[in-house]
């Protein structure tokens, strides 16, 4: 019988995590470590990423820091030839920084507009080539892009950052589509509200933080933690045979239309 606790398992594996600073990306790390992995943790925010690394570390587990803008192709460039130069192969890739200017498309400036592209776009792509060279040079790897429930459902003031998600889901196909001839997987996860640091002023505004909540089945923010577990799962052998996806871990958000209406009564 498949061992498949083995399948999780990351023990002897190298992973590079982009946004390892805080959110998402943080608790990437984390899972990624806690589950065996060497960790390079890499972020614009160098101190940040450090105090992510020194986490794991305190743990028992294998981590650096890296300093790393993942909106300069530069930056990554240099962070991927670092990576390499320490370990003989990169099993993991994962880039988590994001931007949202939330306006009217009326609104927007060009500037605004090249600060969300550079970023959520123009970034991914500079990330699928830095690390996707060297993982189809070694003939694996799996490479995992963060997107958003934006990407399908919408609302005023997040069209470009939702079309910037959308377009990090169809780089992912056509990434995936490219690169899995030599064993590269490429998929995204796309969360919907979870609570971190970036997204804690919201808990000052009750109205809005509950609203939000009502939009999933679960009546509820998710930890980065529970999303950080779907990056485990896309990183780990478990996910051997899934690529060009993107995993929803949105507590429901895309499978209803809304807060519940409260005409059908629900059993307590």
């Amino acid at each position: 019988m498949t061992d498949y606790r083995k399948l999780f398992d990351l023990t002897g594996k190298t992973a590079v995590v982009l946004g390892a600073a805080s959110g998402i990306g943080k608790s990437s790390a984390e899972a990624l470590a806690g589950l065996g992995a060497r960790v390079v943790c890499a972020d614009r925010a160098l101190d940040a990423a450090e105090a992510t690394a020194a986490g794991i570390r305190d743990k028992g587990g294998w981590a650096e820091a890296a300093a790393c803008d993942a909106a300069s192709a530069a930056d990554v460039n240099a962070l991927a030839k670092t990576v390499m130069q320490k370990f003989s192969r990169l099993d993991i890739a994962v880039t988590t920084p994001g931007l949202n200017i939330r306006k009217t498309i009326l609104d927007y400036t060009e500037e605004d507009l090249d600060r969300v592209l550079n970023l959520n776009v123009k970034g991914t792509v500079w990330f699928f080539q830095a690390f996707g060279r060297i993982m189809v040079a070694q003939k694996g790897g799996s490479i995992i892009a963060c997107s958003s429930v934006r990407a399908v459902t919408i609302e005023p003031g997040l069209g470009v950052y939702g079309s910037t998600k959308a377009a990090i889901g169809l780089l992912v196909k056509g990434f995936a589509s490219e690169v899995g001839h030599a064993g590269v997987r490429v998929n995204a996860i796309a969360p919907s509200i979870a609570e971190t640091a970036l997204t804690g002023p919201f808990k000052q505004r009750p109205d809005i933080y509950n609203l939000y909540a009502g939009h999933t089945v679960f009546n509820r923010w998710s930890s980065a933690d529970e999303v950080a577990t779907a990056v485990a799962y896309l990183a780990s052998d478990a996910a051997s045979y899934v690529s060009g996806s993107t995993l929803f871990v949105d507590g429901g958000w895309t499978a209803v239309d809304g807060p519940p209406t409260g005409l059908t009564q629900l059993h307590k």
